[in-house]
């Protein structure tokens, strides 16, 4: 069985006492590819250093909206030098966080930052990896209605001038939204994220919505080092892990984990290409 992981922060603390143990453990257990997204310039770097060491690994580069003040003029160029990296493959991890950041002054800063970079990816022709959150968690309300606003101008713009991206836009990571927004990101050309939470217990009403998505939108993820899902819910979550969250959308849609192993990968190979 051959996997992909499409959300690690392999970067992160929590890895640094046995960082090449884990990417071979996740070797060893079938995941052939593993995409690191950057949440500030600095991890951005760091990402491309592993994706540069282990040819299993790809980058994406980009600043999270929780750190969206970091970005300013002078490193947004630095940004952008990155982004052409050859083992870059999309534009990432950035979005909206209201669930965080609840000032509305620094709301409408984080959606100028996040215009800002989407250009970067129009610009170089690099799908998205795009974080949503809303306060609460909520399934619906302003972070999503933002989103879209501005996505829905971008996708009609690729659209009339026949851009790649107006097919395959990117990612909405570790999607929590009802099943209209779900179907309103579709319609746009976005792959949905599936994280640990589908194992999740008290989970019924996100397994339903994943239930009623069409299984070439989907795409799972890690989002190591958090999100850990059943049965190691509680430890620190690593790329081998994504099984699980295979076997939970196979058990949902009535498909061995095989199938959608191997479904999950070829949407990840449609969307960030892998380079080629």
């Amino acid at each position: 069985m051959q996997l992909t992981d499409t959300h690690c922060h392999l970067y992160w603390h929590k890895f640094d006492e046995d960082r090449e143990a884990v990417i071979q453990r996740a070797i060893k257990a079938g995941v052939t590819k593993m995409l690191v997204p950057g949440t500030t310039i600095e991890t951005s770097k760091q990402a491309i250093e592993l994706a540069e060491k282990y040819p299993q690994v790809y980058a994406a580069v980009g600043v999270h909206p929780t750190d969206a003040e970091t970005l300013s003029q002078d490193n947004f160029d630095e940004l952008y030098k990155l982004a052409e990296h050859e083992k870059v493959i999309a534009i990432g991890e950035i979005g909206l966080d209201y669930y965080w950041v609840k000032e509305s002054e620094k709301q409408k800063h984080q959606k100028t930052v996040f215009n800002s970079q989407v250009q970067i990816a129009d610009a170089l022709n690099k799908p998205l990896v795009i974080h949503l959150r809303e306060l609460n968690d909520a399934t619906e309300g302003p972070v999503f209605d933002d989103l879209f606003e501005m996505m829905e101008y971008w996708f009609n713009k690729w659209l009339y001038l026949n851009h790649p991206l107006g097919l395959a836009p990117g990612v909405l990571h570790s999607f929590n939204g009802n099943i209209d927004l779900a179907a309103k990101a579709i319609k746009l050309g976005f792959c949905l994220g599936v994280t640990g939470p589908v194992t999740y217990t008290k989970n019924e009403s996100h397994r339903e919505m994943i239930k009623n998505l069409p299984l070439h939108r989907l795409l799972i993820e890690t989002d190591s080092p958090f999100l850990a899902p059943v049965p190691v819910r509680g430890k620190r979550n690593e790329p081998a892990f994504v099984r699980h969250i295979a076997d939970k959308i196979a058990e949902i849609h009535s498909k061995s984990p095989v199938e959608i192993a191997e479904i999950t990968s070829a949407n990840a190979a449609r969307l960030f290409t892998w380079g080629d």
